[in-house]
């Protein structure tokens, strides 16, 4: 799946896709953020819009997007169009 030139940190619903695909994939942010190897406050950061993802964490969020498949690439088209 193409992810990397759709999803970047600057966009302002970065946070938003993040909730969704961690809700999609029935996960904590406790339990997202121990896949991704990051702390449970850096994924609340992210959902809240309080700091964005490095380029090494939007890489492997695109991960998990593509894990969710078609309901992925819907919710990156939802988020970014």
């Amino acid at each position: 799946m193409r992810t990397q030139s759709v999803i970047t940190a600057s966009q302002p619903k970065i946070g938003q896709l993040i909730r969704a695909v961690r809700l999609e994939l029935k996960l904590t942010q406790e339990q997202f953020a121990h896949q991704l190897g990051v702390t449970f406050p850096t994924i609340s950061r992210w959902e809240n819009a309080k700091t964005t993802p490095s380029p090494l964490g939007i890489k492997v969020i695109e991960g998990k997007v593509a894990e969710l498949g078609k309901r992925g690439r819907e919710l990156v088209q939802e988020y970014f169009g």
